[in-house]
């Protein structure tokens, strides 16, 4: 049976690069982030209409990547982290998007840890406030009683430990 496992976190914390080296270690797919290439192609700034664009086609882009996995299939970002985002920026979020994170129904989420040092972009906004967006993830995740595991670590390092977590969640 596929097993999803999201990835998500506040900005700057190796959640792609993380989705793409478990895909290969596992030899599965991932679901890229939708909002990266919308956002780089919108050719305008983006608003709150626009996250509700990005969090249906992320939506159908999971179904899409569904049918091709095997085992596994990794998410790199989810509509929590759509919804955490709405909130924190635009102190609202689409009855949509509400509705449909308290529907989720992934395996195992990998929530990442803000010990990377902040990469500029110039899609990322907020390096100051990764530690309360971090908590505002941990409170979501709590509060839906999603099962999460913290990964953190450098390089490599943090790959292996999203591994070690996986492996010893679906073994238990």
């Amino acid at each position: 049976m596929l097993k999803r496992i999201a990835i998500l976190g506040p900005e700057s914390t190796g959640k792609s690069q993380l989705a793409e080296d478990l895909a290969a270690y596992y030899n599965t797919f991932y679901v890229p982030e939708f909002a990266r290439d919308f956002l780089s192609g919108l050719g305008r700034t983006y608003n709150q209409n626009d996250l509700l664009q990005i969090a249906k086609k992320q939506q159908e882009n999971i179904q899409f990547y569904k049918a091709k996995a095997n085992n596994y299939l990794f998410i790199d970002t989810e509509l929590i982290v759509i919804k955490i985002w709405s909130a924190f920026k635009y102190k609202k979020v689409h009855p949509w998007i509400i509705n449909e994170v308290k529907n989720q129904d992934y395996d195992l989420y990998l929530l990442t840890d803000i010990d990377l040092v902040w990469q500029p972009d110039p899609l990322r906004e907020h390096p100051h406030q990764r530690n309360r967006i971090l908590k505002l993830y941990i409170k979501e995740l709590e509060k839906n009683n999603f099962p999460f595991q913290l990964i953190s670590g450098q390089n490599k390092q943090r790959t292996l430990n999203a591994i070690k977590a996986i492996d010893t969640y679906f073994q238990s």
